[in-house]
């Protein structure tokens, strides 16, 4: 039997599969890292997966591999290795674990948003999630110290939980409809404080910008604000129709007699309508701004642009990894 012809050592795995600069090669790329299958796999398969993408990059190719199992390699790795650190990730801090988690937290702050202990409750849980998706996605490789880590986690939680009991007081008197949109408004007002809270290094010392080729050129704090931006944007997006969506169609069904006989389904109708946007919004939100993000080196600060300047004069603009 003829063995098939060894792989070419040229395919340029530190980069997605898709093409990055459309809106449709991102959504693929991130339909496979948001795969929540990619939870059930064990500690040897992505020891496995690392040890091909480490090999593959480092000149050596396994016989036999083929290129559909190199990418499968590349994105297992990347579902649980950092791209800046290499170190394995927490679990729960995982994209792959956005879906199922994010559905879990948000079905029930919708559903148990009537009395004030609910919401301080699933408010807490919610926001101790984000800083840990906030943290183990952080763009960059410089680490964050346990105090600056707690003050952010504090001052986020505090925020979101002033954000929906302060709104929820302010909903007394409205449409029932209206109030079910008081842990969105929180959640969204929550990202504002808590991304940039769990980042606050990068705004104070930049985070590393490389030329085309991953060269790195310095640290930039403007290029930071750009990245966090973004990255509060993707997240309000993604929340967005899981939050929006499930209430009108609970609203319809909590008048209609199937749910006033069977009340405890309310619950798990909430968590399944809001885990199937999920599904679709999760990947297309990330998608929304290329990971490699890029800037012109005229919009970073005097003194980055100076240090570049120096080493390659006519370099235009500079890429860096704007965190998830």
């Amino acid at each position: 039997q003829k063995m098939p012809p060894s792989l070419p050592a040229t395919i340029n795995i530190r980069e997605p599969r898709w093409d990055q600069s459309t809106f449709q090669g991102r959504a693929k790329h991130f339909f496979m890292v948001t795969d929540p299958r990619n939870l059930l796999l064990s500690g040897a398969t992505l020891e496995e997966a690392r040890r091909v993408v480490e090999d593959y990059r480092a000149g050596t190719v396994p016989p036999g591999l083929t290129e559909d199992q190199l990418w499968r390699a590349k994105y297992i790795y990347d579902s649980a290795f950092h791209p800046d650190t290499g170190e394995k990730m927490l679990l729960v801090g995982r994209m792959s674990a956005q879906v199922p988690m994010n559905m879990t937290i948000t079905g029930c702050m919708l559903t148990f948003y009537r009395t004030t202990p609910a919401v301080l409750f699933w408010q807490w849980v919610n926001q101790s999630f984000n800083a840990i998706v906030n943290y183990t996605n952080r763009s960059g490789d410089a680490p964050i110290t346990p105090s600056q880590l707690g003050t952010a986690y504090v001052s986020a939680t505090t925020g979101a939980v002033v954000t929906a009991l302060g709104l929820k007081s302010l909903t007394k008197h409205l449409p029932a409809i209206i109030g079910r949109y008081v842990p969105f408004a929180a959640v969204a007002a929550a990202n504002c404080i808590n991304i940039p809270l769990m980042r606050q290094r990068e705004l104070k010392l930049g985070i590393p910008v490389t030329d085309e080729n991953g060269n790195r050129l310095g640290e930039s704090t403007a290029a930071a604000q750009k990245a966090i931006f973004q990255v509060v944007v993707s997240r309000i997006g993604m929340a967005a129709p899981a939050m929006a969506i499930p209430p009108v169609i609970m609203n319809m069904l909590e008048k209609r007699a199937f749910l006033k006989r069977y009340p405890y389904l309310n619950a798990p109708l909430q968590v399944g309508l809001v885990g199937f946007c999920l599904v679709f919004a999760t990947p297309l939100c990330c998608a929304l701004f290329p990971q490699k993000s890029s800037m012109a080196v005229s919009s970073l600060e005097p003194e980055v642009q100076a240090e570049i300047r120096k080493k390659d004069p006519w370099l235009e603009t500079v890429y860096f990894n704007k965190g998830l």
